[in-house]
């Protein structure tokens, strides 16, 4: 590569940092929309001399803001890395470097990109784009919904008619949404076949299904089932150091937690109806475990199921233990 490119992205703006061959760095700053976008090319462009393809951009996974402009850059062309926060903060603390602002940490991001030529960003298919949008906004009109119902509760009655209008636009609202993910779901080969399959799990309906497939992607994009976990956040943050230190503080902060609260009730729902999971749960009562470690330990599991069916290809099978994988 001749050049690396590092983007601190945030919720209105992304700063870059581009390192040139020569060791010299260009910085700027763009709006996080598509006008911002649209200028950043030719601003690199002017700076390398060289083909787009010639270089190699890094950003952080921060939440959903870097995902429009990852995807801009993917569709062009260009080699992106979408890497760990954690990572690029300790690669800052191995450089002893003091100061944080978001240009200083464009600049770290390049030289990170240079130093661990971290591994290549897959992007989403088109379908799957659209589904995180829809099952985006179907979340948040859900929300707003059930705001309007609890002030309904307690709403003076000369709001009420106006609460309950804005309810009903709501609900017609949501529908059309359900309605659009379903279109969605059914128009493309690959995410109907994934859904049908998600379909034989016990314990995964309507609602659950085309966020897992939305929030997780290409199952294939994970090495393993424990790979799959981590990015749900749901593996359990430890600190431990010799004698006087061994802390455990439920669930690492780091990872998608969207994914992490749609399993929450799946997994209730898994352990009454779901024959691994309902095992898992009675023997994990048997041994007096509190009951939200139980229901963690169940969101793993399902989880550890959906994966192996996504990537075995085979409907659920509670005979077949292949398709729980460590």
């Amino acid at each position: 590569m001749k050049w690396f490119l590092g983007v601190d992205v945030s919720k209105a703006k992304f700063d870059v940092a581009l390192l040139r061959a020569d060791g010299k760095f260009r910085s700027k700053i763009f709006s996080n929309d598509p006008a911002g976008f649209a200028a950043l090319l030719p601003w690199v462009q002017a700076q390398v001399h060289d083909e787009l393809t010639d270089g190699h951009v890094c950003m952080e996974a921060t939440g959903s803001y870097h995902e429009q402009l990852a995807c801009f850059l993917h569709d062009r062309g260009m080699r992106v890395s979408v890497v760990n926060p954690l990572l690029a903060k300790r690669f800052a603390e191995l450089r002893r470097q003091r100061n944080k602002t978001d240009s200083v940490d464009a600049k770290c991001l390049a030289m990170f990109c240079r130093d661990e030529q971290p591994q290549l960003w897959q992007a989403p298919s088109l379908a799957v784009r659209t589904l995180q949008a829809l099952v985006a906004r179907l979340d948040t009109l859900v929300a707003i919904r059930q705001s309007e119902a609890n002030r309904l509760e307690v709403a003076h009655p000369s709001v009420a008619d106006s609460i309950r209008k804005v309810m009903a636009e709501l609900d017609a609202a949501i529908a059309d949404v359900k309605a659009q993910i379903a279109r969605t779901v059914d128009d493309d080969p690959d995410l109907k076949r994934r859904a049908q399959l998600l379909e034989t799990i016990p314990g995964l309906g309507e609602r659950t299904i085309p966020q897992l497939l939305a929030y997780i992607g290409r199952p294939e994009r994970f090495t393993s089932a424990k790979a799959l976990i981590a990015y749900a956040s749901l593996t359990p943050l430890v600190r431990q150091s010799g004698s006087s230190l061994d802390q455990r503080r439920g669930m690492h902060p780091m990872g998608h937690r969207e994914l992490k609260r749609l399993l929450y009730f799946p997994a209730m729902v898994a352990g009454r109806h779901n024959p691994l999971v309902a095992a898992f749960w009675q023997r994990l009562h048997a041994q007096n475990k509190p009951g939200k470690v139980i229901v963690v330990a169940c969101m793993h599991k399902l989880l550890r199921i959906a994966y192996g069916v996504l990537r075995s290809g085979k409907p659920f099978d509670a005979r077949q233990t292949h398709l729980t994988p460590a």
